[in-house]
């Protein structure tokens, strides 16, 4: 595992430098529920735009749904706008196997058909199992396929990562 980890925050930053010359007036940011919208609430800040927000809760749309259930903190999806034709900036926190993207892809054109949608990423880890890539990566990182990154969010130490290893 790796031993120091660059901030968040400081990888929020390298997003916003990477993604502000890019932003469009037909653009939106939608964050998948919960680490993609910590990174999208950062980012429309840094960007100091009024730029349309929405939030997606993948939970039904996932592969695994008959496997593994429904997870316990299932929220409505919230999407404020118009998709049919929109540049859509998908921001999630973690980018593994391309699966969660897959179900938030499936997910956005059940409300319309955008005109484009690019994929920003705080931490690619590697270990694709779909043929999806991300457009702006603030990390990648190596890792093996028992090792877990996640972010996560609390009071005290705001917006940090834990690294995991599987038993």
């Amino acid at each position: 595992m790796p031993t120091q980890l660059p901030s968040p925050e400081t990888l929020i930053d390298q997003l916003a430098e990477q993604i502000k010359p890019h932003i469009h007036a037909d653009c939106a940011l939608v964050g998948i529920h919960t680490g993609g919208v910590w990174i999208m609430d950062a980012l429309a800040e840094r960007f100091g735009l009024d730029i349309p927000r929405g939030v997606l809760d993948i939970a039904f749309y996932r592969d695994d749904f008959s496997r593994i259930g429904l997870h316990p903190e299932t929220k409505p999806s919230h999407l404020p706008f118009d998709v049919e034709d929109r540049r859509i900036l998908l921001l999630d926190d973690v980018l593994f196997t391309g699966r969660t993207i897959r179900a938030a892809m499936n997910l956005l054109f059940d409300y319309g058909r955008p005109a484009a949608i690019k994929l920003a990423v705080l931490v690619d880890r590697g270990g694709r199992e779909l043929p999806i890539q991300a457009d702006y990566v603030g990390l990648k990182l190596d890792l093996a396929p028992d090792e877990h990154i996640s972010l996560e969010k609390n009071e005290t130490d705001g917006l940090h990562f834990i690294m995991k290893r599987k038993p």
